[in-house]
């Protein structure tokens, strides 16, 4: 998960007998205090025009609006978008690295995950397997996408055309590493393990190199249709994130099922 940002505040209490925790609980309060004079107000409505803006720049230029792009579209002052992201990152719309910069937006990606989306007019990096495949089922005006990337055991390239109306050719297979219950416990290191293998020998050798555990292994036609239909509405406003019994409830529906998609509820 990306580093998260902290500020230290420490106080002094001119009585030494105040216990440790009372220390603590006033220091606390006192901080919160001034932090709500200081912070910029921020509306869930304004949070929501930043969140449409991000993704608007990912579909249009295949990356993230700048900072102080985000402010001139949004009619924001620059400490209101940095708060405004910093509510996003929190509730997991985007993800953010250390800098306060974009680093996903699901299903995009502004770094190389080992996967590269070409549309008629776009070119972006795939978050993963996952989300590579889920960018023509997004994003309208391009229901016809070239996926590529290779594989990790053999490094042997593969591309396919992926569309909205059904999953690609293939003898190929996905290989997720990180049980859905953990996906957020470091979310790009997740998405960096999500990759499609030749077939399940490479996903084995690469097991045995790494020393990784085996995760969860599908064909592509599952590979699609879980990305077929997880991020609608995505690009409408506003956007409602699925519960927990919503995602268990579509995995089981796409086929994938067992202790390695559950989720807490």
């Amino acid at each position: 998960m990306p580093g998260a940002r902290g500020i230290r505040h420490r106080a002094r209490l001119r009585d030494s007998r105040t216990p440790p925790a009372m220390v603590l609980w006033i220091t606390a309060r006192a901080y919160a205090s001034v932090m709500d004079e200081v912070r910029p107000a921020v509306a869930d409505d304004d949070v929501e025009r930043v969140r449409r803006e991000v993704y608007r720049g990912f579909v249009t230029d295949g990356r993230p609006p700048s900072r102080a792009a985000l402010a001139v579209t949004t009619g924001l002052a620059l400490e209101q978008v940095d708060e405004a992201m910093a509510v996003l990152a929190t509730t997991r719309h985007v993800v953010l690295d250390d800098a306060g910069r974009v680093v996903m937006a699901h299903p995009f990606a502004a770094i190389d995950l080992h996967f590269s989306v070409k549309g008629r007019r776009t070119l972006w990096w795939g978050g993963c397997a996952w989300d590579s495949f889920a960018i023509p089922n997004l994003v309208p005006e391009e229901r016809q996408v070239l996926v590529a990337t290779t594989c990790p055991a053999c490094g042997r390239a593969h591309a396919w055309v992926v569309t909205s109306e059904g999953p690609p050719e293939g003898d190929q297979v996905a290989h997720f590493l990180v049980p859905a219950a953990h996906v957020w416990d470091d979310v790009v290191h997740t998405c960096g393990h999500q990759r499609i293998f030749c077939e399940e020998a490479c996903v084995e050798e690469w097991l045995t190199r790494t020393g990784n555990q085996r995760g969860s292994v599908f064909d592509l036609a599952t590979l699609w249709r879980l990305a077929a239909h997880w991020y609608d509405g995505r690009l409408d406003s506003p956007y409602v994130r699925r519960e927990p019994a919503q995602a268990k409830a579509y995995f089981a529906e796409v086929g994938l099922r067992g202790a390695f998609w559950g989720l807490p509820d």
